[in-house]
């Protein structure tokens, strides 16, 4: 995303990233199930927010900061678990929480002043954790009979590529870009593939999948992960360098993953035979 922003902007990448994943997951609606529409709407309607704002503040700061501010879904989601659902959690996540946040500001490791960028970003990390808890709830209300994954993706597909097409047609041009799409050469439609496909098709129906065996807490720290890969990703594309600090950042968060996913031990128990 970070490559393409310098070409297209939000809504042009994410129009282009989700009418190739229709071409994979439009044949789905046939036989798709009420709940199964009903769900995945919502849930477009949030990703859609959550990834346009994230896009435009990725156009505004550095795809490290992008993504450090976007792992502060380890915090943020808790945070509205516990306001707006009213749990309560135990030491072991709070301390992974506690573990992750310090990474990754050991990764947050530039000097440059807080930006319009980062505030946009930080608004979107608000939608992907709503989005975190009511793909929860999705997968908790729906037990009885669980909803497929490629048809809740496909929905969700449907939505972010309706959603942009309709701000794009209200905008001054319109849909009239194709000189945009002209110029575009072999990396850009390289990235706008890789997008469509793996970050799109098969990652929005992983998730999907894995959180209704995974709650909310826990996938969010698993999320937590996304600044560690940002930071290689961005270090072998884009030239980031990451230092000993943001280095020593990333080992703290995958920590912080791994104590999240331990079970404490047992008390042993004896048993009487009588």
């Amino acid at each position: 995303m970070k490559l393409l922003s310098g070409q297209l902007d939000a809504l042009q990448i994410i129009w282009l990233r989700f009418a190739i994943a229709l071409l994979v997951l439009g044949p789905l609606w046939w036989g798709m199930r009420r709940d199964e529409r009903r769900w995945g709407a919502l849930l477009g309607a949030l990703l859609f927010l959550a990834f346009w704002l994230q896009i435009e503040g990725l156009a505004r700061t550095s795809s490290n900061r992008n993504a450090f501010v976007t792992g502060l879904n380890v915090l943020v989601v808790p945070l509205l678990a516990m306001l707006a659902l009213r749990r309560r959690y135990g030491w072991r996540l709070w301390a992974a929480c506690a573990m992750a946040c310090a990474g990754m500001v050991l990764m947050f490791h530039e000097d440059a002043p807080w930006n319009f960028g980062d505030t946009l970003t930080l608004i979107s990390t608000l939608f992907y954790a709503i989005y975190i808890l009511t793909l929860e709830q999705c997968a908790q209300r729906t037990q009885a009979r669980p909803l497929r994954a490629t048809r809740m993706a496909a929905v969700q597909a449907s939505v972010m590529f309706a959603a942009a097409s309709v701000l794009l047609l209200l905008r001054p041009g319109g849909m009239d870009w194709t000189a945009q799409l002209a110029e575009l050469g072999t990396p850009a439609w390289t990235a706008l593939i890789y997008l469509g496909l793996l970050a799109s098709v098969l990652v929005v129906t992983l998730q999907t999948w894995g959180q209704q065996r995974v709650d909310a807490m826990r996938s969010a720290i698993v999320f937590g992960l996304e600044p560690v890969f940002a930071a290689l990703t961005a270090w072998l594309m884009l030239g980031e360098r990451m230092g000993l600090v943001a280095i020593s950042g990333a080992a703290l968060v995958v920590a912080a993953l791994v104590f999240s996913q331990m079970e404490p031990p047992r008390a042993a128990s004896s048993t009487i035979n009588t």
